[in-house]
């Protein structure tokens, strides 16, 4: 008797401990992208930086990723996790033609950028969100052998770097350099472009 009551209660199945595991994880590091990219929203109404609008858009497609990966670790299935990992590629391409887009866009029809210390916050907001982001991600996806999570750890921590890319942009337009702010959100979609690639092989041979 003693020990039917002593085990049973504590045996979780590992699907169900990797799903819900898994289901934290994306949940949290959603909430801290969302977050982020509403800090950038106000700031790039009122500066109108591409600079910003590419890190914007990279963020917002960031924490979109969260949802594929969710109903992957719902289903607790490793193929349902492998797909959800393309699925993560595939929105991290299209948020890098988006950028890309713009500021071409942006180049071809040059707009002033205003309220550059702000602008120069909202770039440091995006690293600081994008970095943990990243650490709860890759955390989590080491821990569950999971190439999705992992993948997408890794596009959170570039993102980081990009964001900074926002300060500079910042910098060098206050400078009196105001085509660099489409310059640099055309680096920032190359950028995006190349964390596409290796996410793609992490994900194919994860």
């Amino acid at each position: 008797m003693s020990e039917a009551h002593g085990h049973s209660h504590g045996l979780v199945d590992r699907s169900i401990v990797r799903s819900r595991a898994g289901l934290r994880a994306v949940g949290w590091s959603l909430l801290v992208l969302l977050l982020t990219a509403l800090a950038q929203v106000g700031v790039y109404v009122a500066s109108g930086s591409v600079a910003l609008l590419a890190d914007l858009i990279h963020n917002v497609g960031d924490a979109l990723t969260a949802l594929p990966l969710a109903v992957a670790f719902l289903l607790r299935s490793a193929r349902a996790e492998r797909g959800a990992g393309y699925i993560v590629v595939a929105v991290i391409f299209f948020s890098a033609c988006v950028a890309a887009f713009e500021a071409v866009d942006r180049l071809i029809d040059p707009q002033p950028v205003d309220h550059l210390l702000a602008l120069a916050l909202a770039g440091v907001v995006g690293f600081l969100g994008n970095e943990w982001a990243a650490a709860i991600r890759l955390r989590a996806g080491r821990r569950l052998e999971s190439p999705a999570l992992i993948a997408d750890g890794y596009h959170a921590r570039t993102d980081g770097l990009v964001s900074l890319a926002v300060v500079a942009s910042a910098v060098v337009v206050a400078l009196g350099l105001p085509a660099a702010d489409p310059l640099i959100g055309l680096v920032i979609a190359l950028v995006i472009l190349r964390v596409t690639w290796q996410s793609w092989l992490t994900v194919r041979h994860g």
